[in-house]
């Protein structure tokens, strides 16, 4: 889901955040100052054991720009922690940015960075959506017009997108198939649901079926993993369900296509903020939720998928695309002890997870930068402690 409610389709989010305010049960609400004290509550909170589950991250170039990090600096330093597993993504107007061009260099040095870090990497290659705001990344000269709002993107109303998307991914595979250092593909990212409120049309499901045709093709050796958001609030889900009652939505999609399942998990998130205050969604230990869920992990099981968490909430959700950064305060959608608090609730599902990915990971070296390590030194945390005998 964009994490964001700013662009060309503000107004539409404005109506859609009213909807889910509408919606949501008052158990689910949170009226609450935005930004909390800092306490020292992270080095208290017990640690799941994580057994064999795979621990990493995800970067985000794109982030790190935002938050006004180096790039070049920030990578290392992340690979540095002793995790195992990183996931990296695949920019397409980054690496096409005009037609015949193919430049790979940032990706090449990431994969090659990761690779000397003795870590297994997971590739986005995308082609339409990768993570990371603003999730939709096709080069201009494929895009001559804007995608129809309302519309399902699929093989017949969008050919030539569709033989420069595989085209796009067959080529990337093929160039990154012989680095060990890969374990999966990640095809799209919540491959079928719209991008958050800002438009309204999706992806089809023979487009992204046909996406990874092409991606096993070209390496048929190597699993695919397709994420999904899974919501954590009775208005989200409602809201999910109705704009992808024709197809399903990109968990379930996933399920049918993928290999590995990725979970994304965002217990609390920002609706609206109303100066020092906002309003927030959290129903993530409901019993409806946890059916879901658990109803997913089944469905999974049943085919033989591994499931894992892509993403899992470790940075603050609020109601702006760049997550704040108060001086001797945290923002209340994640706090430093809610790093390890929704790692946990993840850790307790059944059956266990194959793989957890952290998400903010580019935020915590911002915190460190301003004087607050918590962040960082409550991943540290998991890190030592759940793998303790």
């Amino acid at each position: 889901m964009a994490k964001s409610n700013r662009g060309k389709g503000a107004l539409q989010a404005l109506a859609g955040l009213g909807a889910a305010a509408l919606l949501a049960p008052a158990s689910e609400l949170r009226w609450a100052r935005a930004s909390q004290p800092l306490t020292d509550r992270w080095e208290h909170v017990p640690v799941e054991k994580r057994g064999a589950t795979l621990l990493g991250i995800s970067y985000r170039p794109r982030q790190v720009e935002a938050l006004g990090l180096d790039a070049r600096a920030t990578l290392p330093v992340l690979l540095d922690h002793p995790f195992p597993l990183v996931r990296l993504g695949a920019y397409w107007d980054e690496i096409e940015p005009a037609p015949g061009m193919f430049c790979p260099a940032e990706l090449d040095w990431q994969v090659e960075a990761a690779g000397r870090a003795g870590k297994q990497v997971i590739v986005c290659v995308g082609a339409v959506k990768t993570f990371g705001y603003p999730e939709f990344f096709v080069p201009a000269h494929h895009r001559r017009a804007p995608l129809p709002e309302g519309s399902l993107v699929g093989p017949d109303s969008h050919p030539a997108l569709l033989a420069a998307a595989t085209e796009h991914l067959t080529r990337l595979v093929e160039r990154y198939r012989d680095r060990r250092a890969i374990i999966a593909w990640q095809v799209e990212h919540e491959a079928v649901d719209p991008l958050g409120m800002e438009h309204s049309w999706r992806l089809s499901e023979r487009f992204v079926a046909r996406e990874v045709e092409a991606v096993r093709a070209a390496d048929p050796t190597r699993p695919i993993m397709m994420n999904g958001f899974l919501p954590t609030s009775l208005a989200v889900a409602a809201q999910q369900w109705w704009r992808t009652r024709d197809q399903g939505d990109s968990l379930a999609v996933a399920t049918r296509h993928a290999d590995v399942v990725g979970i994304d998990f965002y217990p609390r998130h920002a609706l609206v903020g109303v100066g020092h205050r906002a309003l927030y969604l959290d129903g993530s230990r409901r019993s409806w939720q946890q059916r879901r869920r658990q109803k997913l992990q089944a469905t999974a099981a049943r085919s033989g998928k591994r499931v894992m968490v892509a993403e899992g909430q470790a940075e603050p959700w609020e109601a702006v695309t760049t997550p704040p950064n108060p001086y001797r305060g945290a923002m209340y959608s994640c706090r430093p002890e809610q790093v390890i608090e929704n790692f946990n609730q993840c850790l307790r599902w059944d059956p266990a997870l194959w793989a957890y990915l952290f998400w903010g990971a580019e935020y915590w070296l911002l915190r460190q930068r301003g004087g607050d390590d918590r962040y960082v030194r409550a991943f540290d945390r998991v890190l030592a402690v759940s793998g303790d005998a």
